[in-house]
């Protein structure tokens, strides 16, 4: 559903956007989101909060920045959309576990479903990730649809949840199933993951295929969870070299992380060339965040986001891991409106809800880069590099893709109702023809390469 306002009610100064504009290229962004997700608690003690998801849809409205984007308040996703990549049994355990019934399941349901502190059972907890999962598959559907070139789902980003069992504070995998959905007309899809921790859930999903790069920046020591994402985890069968991790140290600060963020996206993107983009933007890699161990401030982490934005190629974009919730908003305040090719100010708006939540400083760019002794040497880090460049060799160039009627699913996993489906088609008939025409073309020149 589309809207011209959240579905809170926020008062904006004189209803006046408070950013400057960038360059003269004006994306067209959608928001997907849904005011009940923040309804839901892990519980009190637990890190994940998300409550901040409301913070950030109060940050982004008091900005204005709802009046230059499509809103979507997004539906929940169906039990047959789940199903696409996890197990049916875990889908069902899902849908009727709750707090009041837990004591009650067989022996070992604790240890088969990862079920403890990381991963709790509470209260509505199947349509929580039906709601995240939904707003991903939206946001998927937009740019599939040729309705928006950028979609975001903040509440989105669950990378950590396995086919049949959660992990990581992450019950459903958001990112796959929306990965899954834009292979339905996309040749090449483009993984970026810039959370704290390791995409492991995403990386796995997608292991063994040539049409998805999954690239994972991060904290690994082989202890620090999940344990994963060392370089030399790189895919295998059809999709070896079509993973890449890229371990780091404690401490990293900004032009370390950002000089090595855009010197080996570049070449992947060159290389891989990619159709379309899903960037997961965990915030946890902030400096000062409650599980953290990174030195970024917001403007670093956004200057990943608007690296890749600055390639023109359509993307869905999620958030991920965060445990400072003021900071989260921040983050994903700032990162809706580089995405929209805005500056915001500084000083937080007067009469934003919450705005106490946001002292005593009130600012979107607090200082977050002073706590941690930066681990990583100019040596270590050159010599990442330099791995990261020489797996990328090993792609040469992008894969050739067959996108005919044997290879594309024969199964919808969009969900819309007939009405929809028949007014989507007819409003975009001719754009998906052309775009067709485009991928055929696009396949003919790579198979004169191959």
């Amino acid at each position: 559903m589309s809207s011209s306002t959240f579905s809170y009610d926020i008062k904006t100064k004189d209803s006046q956007p408070m950013f400057e504009f960038g360059s003269t290229y004006s994306p067209r962004v959608s928001y997907h989101y849904n005011p009940k997700v923040s309804n839901y608690h892990y519980g009190v003690k637990h890190p994940m909060k998300p409550f901040r998801f409301m913070l950030t849809d109060h940050l982004v409205s008091s900005y204005g920045l709802h009046n230059i984007m499509d809103l979507y308040e997004t539906r929940e996703a169906t039990k047959e959309e789940l199903l696409q990549f996890h197990s049916e049994d875990y889908v069902e355990f899902l849908s009727k576990v709750s707090p009041d019934n837990i004591s009650k399941m067989p022996r070992g349901t604790f240890d088969k479903y990862n079920i403890g502190d990381d991963c709790p059972i509470f209260q509505n907890i199947y349509e929580y990730c039906k709601l995240y999962a939904g707003a991903s598959l939206d946001a998927s559907r937009k740019l599939i649809n040729d309705q928006s070139d950028i979609a975001i789902n903040w509440s989105g980003g669950l990378h950590h949840a396995k086919k049949s069992n959660p992990s990581g504070f992450c019950y459903v995998n958001d990112i796959v199933l929306a990965t899954l959905n834009l292979l339905r007309y996309h040749p090449r899809v483009l993984y970026i993951d810039i959370d704290l921790h390791h995409g492991d859930g995403v990386q796995e999903a997608f292991y063994t295929t040539d049409r998805v790069f999954t690239v994972s920046f991060h904290k690994y020591n082989g202890e620090f969870f999940p344990g994963t994402g060392n370089y030399d985890e790189i895919g295998c069968a059809e999709g070896k070299h079509f993973a890449m991790n890229v371990p780091l140290n404690d401490g990293i600060d900004d032009d370390s992380y950002i000089n090595l963020f855009k010197s080996v996206m570049e070449p992947i993107i060159t290389s891989f060339k990619p159709t379309a983009i899903i960037q997961q933007c965990g915030a946890d890699s902030l400096g000062h965040d409650r599980l953290g161990c990174f030195n970024l401030n917001i403007k670093a982490h956004g200057e990943c986001v608007k690296f890749i934005r600055s390639f023109g190629i359509p993307m869905v974009v999620v958030g991920g891991g965060g445990y400072t919730p003021r900071n989260v908003s921040r983050l994903y305040a700032y990162e809706t409106g580089i995405l929209n090719n805005v500056l915001l100010q500084s000083e937080l708006p007067e009469d934003m809800p919450f705005r106490n939540q946001f002292g005593p400083d009130y600012s979107l760019y607090p200082v977050l880069d002073d706590l941690y002794e930066n681990m990583n040497s100019k040596k270590y880090l050159e010599d990442l590099r330099i791995r990261c460049l020489e797996h990328i060799r090993y792609l040469q160039g992008a894969p050739s893709v067959r996108m005919d009627a044997e290879l594309i699913p024969t199964q919808d996993i969009t969900g819309l109702t007939v009405e929809e489906e028949e007014m989507i088609k007819e409003l975009n008939q001719d754009d998906e023809q052309q775009r067709l025409m485009q991928i055929e073309k696009e396949n003919a020149k790579l198979g004169e390469f191959m």
